[in-house]
């Protein structure tokens, strides 16, 4: 793999986003149609006590991915109700279209007092053709279990064959980090599959090898098939001092499969790495791979986990 990076492609700082919000757009996920490309992204605006709340906008670019041509005026899916799973926010939210309907899997978030987040997946369905989604039940699809305790969400969905497959992360484990500002947390890539898309079936086993040792955060799945295997990209970083310290922030691993079940991992393979400067120069992470045109893409955030906006690079064969 050889990726030629493009630069940035949304930085929100350019654009009137809904619902007030006005930084951030992270983990960009494409829905590609006959003319155009439409990226869905995670925005942020704060809610009367100062606090972050996520919400879903997208921006349509041209099927060649070099220019915006509109970005969403309203409300894509609103945050949950008091108490739900996702009433703090989406982040992020992969589409998919399925025997000519269209889905949003999400990654819900709510505040917890002992730790920062908890997080759950959602499903929602779209009737207007993925300018709005409404929620299929009001509760999650995946969420904490006993082989996955906490911490489940980053999904990445596609359907072969009748078969619904996902790859995602659940959180393996919670650190009392005196030096952080807050417990840190530890997750890993798992797989799962279902008839349905809403019942599920997983096991509890990662599937992609730490490379920076056991407390290594896996995070963001994206998969496609390509000359005859199947790839994943993903973001994984050190579990602590990695806001600020680019050596232990996010970068980007590469793993191949011969079936999507079992996975070798090869970041040396990957073809794409931090720049020597520039908005991209300390982090790479929230890959998204997707096809238009015949030509493959990837979306991705840089520095500070997306404030500035997402950029694209394209893959050379």
């Amino acid at each position: 793999m050889k990726w030629a990076k493009r630069g940035l492609l949304f930085e929100p700082r350019h654009h009137t986003l809904p619902n007030g919000c006005t930084e951030f757009a992270q983990a960009p996920q494409a829905l590609v149609f006959d003319d155009f490309v439409r990226i869905y992204f995670s925005t942020r605006n704060r809610d009367e006590q100062g606090e972050y709340v996520s919400h879903i906008a997208f921006a349509d670019v041209d099927t060649q991915v070099r220019r915006v041509l509109r970005v969403s005026t309203g409300t894509v899916t609103p945050t949950g109700a008091l108490g739900a799973f996702d009433e703090h926010g989406i982040f992020p939210m992969n589409v998919v279209r399925h025997d000519g309907n269209i889905y949003a899997f999400t990654c819900g978030w709510s505040r917890r007092v002992s730790v920062p987040v908890e997080t759950a997946i959602g499903l929602a369905v779209s009737h207007d053709g993925g300018t709005t989604f409404e929620r299929v039940g009001t509760g999650p699809v995946m969420t904490a279990s006993h082989d996955e305790p906490f911490l489940v969400g980053d999904p990445f969905v596609l359907v072969r064959h009748g078969l619904w497959h996902m790859w995602y992360i659940y959180g393996t484990a919670w650190m009392d980090t005196p030096s952080e500002p807050a417990p840190a947390r530890v997750y890993k890539i798992a797989r799962a599959t279902s008839r349905d898309g809403i019942a599920w079936e997983r096991t509890g086993t990662r599937i992609i090898a730490d490379r920076i040792g056991a407390d290594e955060c896996q995070a963001l799945p994206t998969v496609f098939e390509c000359d005859g295997l199947w790839h994943m990209y993903f973001c994984y970083r050190h579990a602590t001092d990695f806001r600020t310290n680019p050596r232990r922030g996010y970068r980007l691993g590469y793993a191949w499969s011969r079936d999507g079940h079992a996975w070798r991992r090869d970041d040396a393979a990957a073809g794409i790495d931090v720049s020597p400067s520039g908005w991209d120069s300390d982090m790479l992470c929230y890959p998204h791979v997707f096809w238009s045109g015949g030509q493959a893409y990837m979306l991705y955030n840089g520095n500070a986990f997306g404030r500035g906006g997402f950029g694209v690079a394209a893959l050379e064969r």
